[in-house]
């Protein structure tokens, strides 16, 4: 299997499986002297895991990581940064009902024809579960970045939209409820909405919208590897994801050139931002920010029909333990690759300096 890294210099290479011991992996590229808080890298794999709320998975897993290599004296020495995250709450037998058909919407039939051969206790390897490595990695990129704040959020869940500019939002107020919407009032409505389809056994998508600040001018390079190319790649790579706008996005199709331009201040910043932040795919010293579609769970827990390896025709139903909705637990992983982006491009930067 190829594809389980990311990254050019600063580089993340993960292994693991939603039901094996461990998910973990290797951070290659991390310069040496950076001090590290194993705590605050804690804290981020704290806002992933299951079972921290009502409206997401009840799979208890503490998550805890290991660090076995690449830091000294709470310094970072230059060495590849090793970690572990052990699995202690599998229940492999939830998933016995698709050990020989296939979950719509799922990785399963495409890993079978590829590989011939698949781990369906959870998904294997397509699990999400995989993204807590890529949550470590994204802690430590952000302490590499310290000066560079990375804030994402829940704008939307189904059709109830936060059409409020971030620019107007409280920050602060994100972390104070499960969906994780700053917004307080469009929280509650977001977290109710979200049991109500639990009860019904069902799914439903959402949008978190990521805003990056203090971003210094010249990351990203002019043709294939623009800035906004990388952290487009990076968000489509997060399981579930559908897709990626930054910037005006889709809207700024409706507007005329003279509309959408952003007009220089004197300093060169810009009177508006409809660039996000990235012109010609180098960052402007403006904000970066893009929002992130994700589609409902595949699983629903409900009676359907399928197929079987044989191609017969197959019903069954979905059972095991799944999120209704993705979108509050996938916040610190959107914040996390697009700090892997960014930590990536800041070295890349300093190796084009005459």
């Amino acid at each position: 299997m190829a594809g389980n890294s990311f990254g050019t210099l600063f580089r993340i290479t993960t292994f693991g499986e939603s039901h094996g011991r461990a998910l973990g992996g290797i951070i290659d590229g991390c310069p040496a002297g950076i001090e590290l808080d194993e705590k605050a890298i804690q804290e981020e794999l704290n806002r992933r895991k299951p079972g921290q709320s009502a409206i997401v998975t009840q799979r208890k897993e503490p998550d805890t990581v290991e660090i076995y290599s690449g830091v000294f004296e709470g310094k970072t020495t230059g060495t590849p940064i090793g970690f572990a995250i052990h699995n202690t709450n599998q229940k492999s037998k939830d998933y016995s009902h698709i050990k020989d058909s296939y979950r719509p919407s799922h990785a399963d039939y495409v890993y079978d024809h590829k590989y011939g051969f698949r781990d369906y206790r959870g998904g294997g390897r397509s699990s999400a579960r995989e993204t807590a490595s890529r949550v470590v990695a994204g802690a430590v990129a952000k302490q590499f970045l310290k000066d560079i704040k990375i804030t994402a959020y829940v704008s939307q869940v189904g059709g109830l939209k936060l059409e409020t500019p971030y620019q107007q939002l409280d920050f602060s107020e994100i972390e104070k409820n499960p969906v994780r919407c700053p917004d307080p009032t469009m929280a509650s409505q977001m977290e109710e909405y979200i049991k109500s389809i639990k009860k019904d056994g069902d799914t439903i998508g959402g949008v978190i919208t990521c805003v990056i600040q203090n971003v210094p001018i010249g990351l990203g390079e002019p043709v294939f590897d623009k800035l906004h190319a990388e952290l487009g790649k990076a968000m489509l790579s997060i399981n579930a994801v559908k897709g990626f706008e930054y910037g005006s996005g889709f809207e700024g199709v409706t507007q005329k050139g003279s509309e959408h331009n952003d007009q220089y201040n004197t300093d060169g910043t810009t009177k508006t931002n409809k660039s996000g932040g990235i012109q010609g795919g180098i960052s402007n010293g403006m904000d970066i920010y893009f929002s992130v579609a994700f589609k409902p769970v595949a699983t629903v827990l409900q009676g359907y029909d399928t197929i079987d390896k044989e191609g017969n025709k197959v019903a069954t139903q979905g059972k095991g333990r799944h999120d209704p909705c993705v979108v509050p637990r996938a916040v610190p992983i959107v914040e996390a690759m697009a700090a892997l982006v960014l930590a990536d491009y800041t070295l890349l930067a300093k190796g084009n300096k005459i």
